[in-house]
C-alpha cells in the first residue's frame, strides 16, 4: 500500500474514532485521537502526494467537518438513539401562566405541602396537584405546610403555616 492510499485510510480512520465518540461518551478523547489521525492522514497526502491532493483533503476536512457537526448537532436530538440516552422527564406541574389562571385562582386559602425547598421558589402540592409557588421572601424547607395567600401575575404566592387539624380542615372556608 502506497504511502497516498495510506494517508486516505487514515483520514476515514480519523473520521471513524470522531463518530464513534458520538456513542461511546469517552470525554473528547476519541475525538482528539480521531483529529490527530486525520492531520497525520493530511500530513502523509502532503508528503507523498501532490500538493493540490493534500490541500484538496485539507480543504475538504476544515470545510466538510464543521458543516458535518452541525448537521449532527441539528439532528442528533431528534434520532433514535439520543431519544434512548437522554430521557425526556415530562413533569406534571402546573405552571402558572396567564391561560391556567382560573385554575390558579381556586387555590386561594388553601393548604399545600412543599415538594421542593422554596429558596423562595420552588414547588408545593396542593390536592395532588405539583404547582409552582414562591413565597415572599423567605425560605421554606421541604415538607412544610403552605397556605395559599395570593395569586399574581400568574404566579401562587404561599406562606408557612402549621400543620393543619382534621378539624380546621372540615370548618375551613376556601373560597
Amino acid at each position: 500500500m502506497d504511502f497516498q492510499a495510506s494517508g486516505y485510510l487514515l483520514i476515514i480512520l480519523g473520521i471513524v474514532f470522531i463518530l464513534a465518540e458520538l456513542v461511546l461518551f469517552t470525554g473528547g478523547i476519541l475525538a482528539g485521537i480521531g483529529a490527530m489521525i486525520s492531520l497525520v492522514g493530511v500530513a502523509l497526502l502532503f508528503a507523498f502526494g501532490s500538493t493540490e491532493t493534500g490541500l484538496t483533503a485539507l480543504l475538504s476536512l476544515c470545510i466538510g467537518a464543521p458543516l458535518f457537526g452541525a448537521l449532527i448537532f441539528y439532528v442528533w436530538p431528534y434520532s433514535p438513539m439520543s431519544r434512548k440516552l437522554i430521557k425526556s422527564v415530562e413533569d406534571d406541574v402546573t405552571v402558572a401562566n396567564i391561560s391556567g389562571n382560573l385554575e390558579l385562582e381556586q387555590l386561594r386559602g388553601r393548604i399545600g405541602r412543599v415538594v421542593s425547598p422554596l429558596r423562595p421558589s420552588g414547588i408545593a402540592d396542593f390536592d395532588g396537584q405539583r404547582v409552582d409557588v414562591i413565597t415572599q421572601g423567605m425560605m421554606v424547607e421541604t415538607g412544610a405546610f403552605v397556605r395559599c395567600i395570593d395569586v399574581r401575575a400568574g404566579r401562587v404566592v404561599v406562606r408557612p403555616t402549621e400543620k393543619p387539624s382534621a378539624n380546621d380542615l372540615e370548618t375551613a372556608d376556601f373560597s
